[in-house]
């Protein structure tokens, strides 16, 4: 197995390595970020990207407050929006669309039948609420940058954890994610031809460093530098990248998490193909969210960014040896003990017949069928389940 760093020349493929996204999972979390996210919200470097969330995060400020002492009242100046005073604050405080959800949510009044009130019968509605808030307290986050606004309003023990502080980290791992090290924003397929070029300079069509009023997202990958992880059935090497990509948000619309794993290309449209071993942290804004930060998440992914390639490379080599079945009636048997239906089970060995020119035989072919029958799914809840079992299968050759 190599584990060196392969040019595209020696690839025989200029501008880009040869890959097979047919094997794998095809995860299209990074697509849909990519889909959504206007012009503002698409940043060309970690440093732009940092300077911008750390911007917004000094003219915060957080504070625990009463909710009875909390007052809504429509604005004098546009009686179409709602103003609220807080204690410990003269002028009134504007709702974002997020914090007025949060509000809501906060007092039980339903949010999207307020939003069609009147601001001021809805401010009735939601003074109520907050004189009849059992919890008592309430953290705001108030931002000051020329217009005074509410950023969140969520419980007493919300551990934030700022955008910025998520970014500081990736950036003292992967540096400016731009090419200065081998961390950077990927490179795009090339359909045509089957190769993943690694050389594309970073626009706001291709970047994949985002962030929002609510949140931040990116996705960087070490593409440069493919690991080879075996040979495909015509002999060429089968080419991975390492890639990862993590999110947060400081006021509440999501959990911080990083995703790490191995891909084989990223295309245009940022939706990665030919994924293996996709590992997942989530942490909750709990009232410990910035100690668990600190002590898991940011060293997983510094010793994901920073680790050999070694262990997945010998993963992959083990499900490829280790031969599993050599008749019929060992595929059957293998696949029904892995919890596969008689239907699935013929159906995977199919797909691997007309994809390999042979049938199944060892964990890496049984579980590349299955990955091949998950990406066709259209229900989430069914593909996940499909890949959950492959992702079982292959712990199986370690």
């Amino acid at each position: 197995m190599n584990m060196m760093s392969l040019s595209p020349s020696e690839q025989g493929a200029p501008g880009g390595f040869r890959v097979d996204v047919s094997r794998g999972q095809r995860i299209g979390r990074v697509s849909s970020e990519w889909f959504v996210r206007p012009d503002d919200e698409r940043f060309l470097s970690l440093q732009d990207l940092h300077a911008a969330v750390r911007g917004r995060a000094e003219h915060a400020r957080a504070r625990t407050v009463e909710s009875r002492a909390i007052r809504v009242e429509a604005n004098r100046e546009n009686s179409e929006r709602l103003a609220l005073t807080v204690p410990g604050r003269d002028e009134p405080v504007a709702p974002t669309h997020w914090s007025f959800g949060q509000l809501c949510t906060l007092v039980r009044a339903p949010t999207s039948y307020l939003r069609r009130l009147p601001a001021a019968l809805s401010a009735v509605n939601l003074q109520h609420g907050l004189l009849s808030h059992r919890a008592e307290l309430v953290k705001t986050l108030e931002a000051d940058d020329g217009r005074v606004e509410l950023r969140a309003l969520t419980g007493p023990d919300y551990g934030r954890i700022w955008d910025h502080e998520l970014v500081a980290t990736v950036m003292k791992i992967v540096g400016n994610g731009t090419g200065d090290t081998r961390w950077k924003v990927p490179g795009v397929l090339d359909w045509s031809t089957m190769t993943h070029n690694p050389l594309v300079e970073v626009t706001k069509d291709t970047t994949t460093l985002y962030a929002s009023d609510r949140d931040v997202f990116l996705f960087l990958v070490d593409d440069t530098n493919p690991i080879e992880a075996g040979r495909l059935r015509d002999g060429s090497p089968d080419l991975y990248f390492r890639g990862f990509y993590c999110w947060n948000s400081e006021v509440g619309s999501k959990r911080l998490g990083i995703a790490s794993f191995y891909l084989r290309a990223v295309c245009m449209n940022r939706n990665l193909w030919g994924v293996e071993n996709f590992e997942e942290i989530t942490i909750r804004h709990s009232k410990f969210a910035a100690q668990r930060f600190a002590h898991e998440a940011a060293p997983a992914l510094s010793n994901f960014a920073s680790s050999s390639p070694a262990p997945f490379v010998a993963g992959i080599k083990a499900a490829r040896e280790r031969i599993v079945a050599r008749t019929d009636e060992d595929r059957g048997s293998f696949l029904r003990r892995a919890g596969f239906s008689r239907s699935e089970t013929s159906k995977i060995i199919k797909t691997v017949l007309g994809e390999e020119n042979r049938k199944p035989e060892s964990i890496f072919d049984f579980v590349q069928g299955i990955t091949a029958i998950a990406r066709g799914e259209t229900h989430q809840d069914a593909r996940l389940e499909l890949e959950g079992k492959a992702k079982r299968l292959m712990e199986r050759a370690f």
